[in-house]
């Protein structure tokens, strides 16, 4: 009983998050996306569980969330930030950040 009311409760914050998504002031005053654009639709999708809609809005999304969770705990637990994990973290995340905006422009403005 409590998962269903958790489960209901969890819907209606996310139906409320997608009916009040931030607009992108880069886009707004350039015409063009931003690196992060995509991201708040890609972790509403993530948070309905359709995690294919979420790689396809924002692939960087789940990498984002890994490192931040990382960093969270690494600073709670006193990791050391020169560690080899949070630097490939880092890596991964920024790579993944860049070659999909790469990819997003080439195929927008094609």
């Amino acid at each position: 009983m409590y998962l269903l009311l958790l489960f209901r409760h969890n819907l209606r914050f996310v139906t409320w998050l997608q009916n009040h998504l931030i607009p992108c002031p880069f886009k707004k005053l350039t015409g063009i996306d931003c690196p992060g654009c995509g991201f708040q639709r890609s972790l509403i999708a993530l948070l309905r569980g359709d995690f294919a809609a979420s790689l396809h809005l924002y692939p960087a999304t789940i990498p984002i969330l890994i490192t931040s969770l990382f960093v969270l705990f690494a600073t709670r637990l006193k990791i050391d930030n020169r560690h080899l994990v949070t630097k490939s973290l880092y890596m991964i995340t920024g790579g993944t950040i860049m070659v999909s905006y790469i990819f997003k422009i080439c195929h927008l403005y094609a």
